[in-house]
């Protein structure tokens, strides 16, 4: 090989992708195509958290329709249903930390790509948001607690369902198996076989007032904030 001619290895080296920075309209079509696959995916998991929701609503009905399908039927099996409801919740609130990683992702493309775009400011708000998002993408990072997506999807659907439920064993408790005349008379009615009524109402209660309780602290406060209150909130969780 003379020494005019080039090394092979060199040539191929040269060649490679990192020699060739990215033009404008490359960057812009590799970006828009990325913030569209982030989306699909955001909206796959998404569809995943209706779906647990779906299953939610229909199991009340279900109970609830059979609670009330005879007066022998007892109302034991509307609490029941609040261990299937809360068992939902354990499902989704995993899944919503899944969409979360994806849909935060999304929301920086969004408000530090395509907000410089539209006002013809090509200023993004986060000047570091290139480098989060690339190193989201090498080591993935859950953007919300297990805990504050729980309550997030408490606060949002289940606390809901779970008043749904309460209502309607207090209502089960008073017309079946006859109308009751007092309010002891609807206690009594709380018990089921050894466990006497007090434990049955004491149990209901602590259980509800864990679930309005949780709704006011800070925590829940926190994770009631969404990407419709402003820019992502999640900062601290994105690696930098």
């Amino acid at each position: 090989m003379s020494q005019a001619d080039p090394d092979p290895a060199q040539a191929c080296f040269d060649t490679s992708f990192e020699n060739f920075p990215l033009t404008r309209p490359e960057y812009i079509s590799a970006m828009v195509h990325f913030c569209r696959g982030e989306m699909y995916r955001s909206q796959i998991w998404r569809t995943r958290l209706d779906t647990t929701t779906n299953w939610a609503v229909v199991t009340v009905a279900g109970m609830i329709s059979f609670a009330f399908s005879s007066p022998e039927h007892s109302p034991l099996t509307l609490l029941l249903a609040n261990v299937l409801i809360l068992n939902f919740l354990v499902i989704e609130a995993r899944r919503y930390r899944y969409f979360s990683v994806y849909r935060a992702r999304v929301r920086m493309i969004e408000e530090n790509f395509y907000l410089p775009l539209i006002r013809r400011n090509l200023v993004s708000p986060k000047d570091d948001w290139r480098d989060r998002v690339a190193l989201d993408l090498d080591t993935p990072k859950f953007k919300i607690t297990y805990l504050e997506a729980l309550l997030f999807r408490l606060r949002r659907n289940y606390v809901w369902l779970f008043g749904v439920v309460l209502v309607t064993w207090l209502v089960k408790l008073f017309i079946h198996p006859t109308p009751a005349r007092t309010l002891s008379e609807i206690g009594s009615r709380m018990g089921v076989g050894p466990v006497p009524p007090w434990l049955v109402l004491s149990l209901v209660a602590v259980f509800y007032c864990a679930a309005t309780l949780s709704l006011f602290t800070e925590l829940a406060r926190r994770a009631a904030v969404d990407e419709i209150c402003g820019f992502e909130r999640d900062l601290e969780h994105w690696k930098v």
